[in-house]
């Protein structure tokens, strides 16, 4: 992999700490021109002059003129990184379900469609996409997070569905707990469901790295996940059950 990502040019947006930021300094260890994207361009900056990267500070879905700028016109890896962790129930405001999909899905829709056309002119690209075990599976107490990481994961899979014929590799990573400030913000249903098995982003970064070696779609930190998966979707009730169990866990320590 190393000598693969030697001189390629390399976009993590979300870069400016935790999984992005992880996933920055790998692809930079591997020798890859790399473009540190975040809102917070003070992070940004500290994360790309760590590892001779690139800062371009800015909302991921508004920035992709200047990382192609930044990196002479191509972009081979494209890692759709930035996120929300929004918490709520289905009577979370509209402002934050419409935000959660323009961040969670819509700003990965947006980034295929302006990489797509070159891509597949030259047959060769890589597109990253940070779920969530949530996209798989669900997480109590965040219904905005789950639907939308939902979204982001079924849309890496179409893609994949779609190109990968045509020399376009997906990925989807999804982990359960890393230990970011996302993770923090989840409170006490986060502490229940993600801290006790939670990992180091770092640790994110190493799946991706194998999975990208073994050209694997999807990507699972926490292997255990595919079990979960597999009884959601062998055994729904089962699952449902289970997870209501937990819910009302949370409800009584919440009380």
């Amino acid at each position: 992999m190393v000598e693969t990502l030697q001189d390629k040019g390399v976009v993590v947006t979300g870069a400016g700490g935790g999984i992005g930021a992880a996933l920055a300094r790998r692809f930079a260890a591997a020798g890859a021109r790399v473009v540190v994207n975040d809102l917070d361009a003070a992070k940004a900056k500290t994360v790309a002059d760590e590892i001779g990267a690139v800062a371009v500070a800015g909302d991921a879905s508004a920035v992709m003129a200047e990382v192609k700028e930044a990196l002479s016109g191509t972009v081979d890896v494209y890692c759709a990184n930035a996120g929300l962790g929004s918490g709520g129930s289905e009577a979370a405001p509209e402002e934050v379900w419409a935000t959660a999909w323009d961040v969670n899905v819509m700003a990965h829709v947006r980034a295929a469609h302006a990489l797509l056309p070159e891509w597949l002119e030259r047959g060769s690209g890589r597109f990253v996409s940070t779920v969530s075990a949530a996209g798989l599976l669900t997480m109590i107490g965040a219904a905005p997070y789950s639907v939308t990481k939902h979204g982001a994961y079924a849309f890496a899979e179409w893609l994949s569905l779609t190109y990968r014929h045509r020399g376009i590799d997906v990925h989807a990573i999804c982990p359960q707990g890393v230990r970011t400030d996302m993770l923090a913000a989840t409170g006490t249903a986060g502490d229940l469901v993600l801290t006790p098995t939670a990992i180091e982003p770092d640790a994110v970064a190493d799946a991706l790295f194998a999975g990208m070696d073994e050209n694997r779609f999807l990507i699972l930190p926490h292997p255990e996940v595919a079990e979960y998966y597999r009884i959601r979707a062998a055994e729904p009730d089962k699952w449902l059950t289970g997870m209501n169990h937990i819910q009302q866990k949370w409800e009584a320590a919440e009380r």
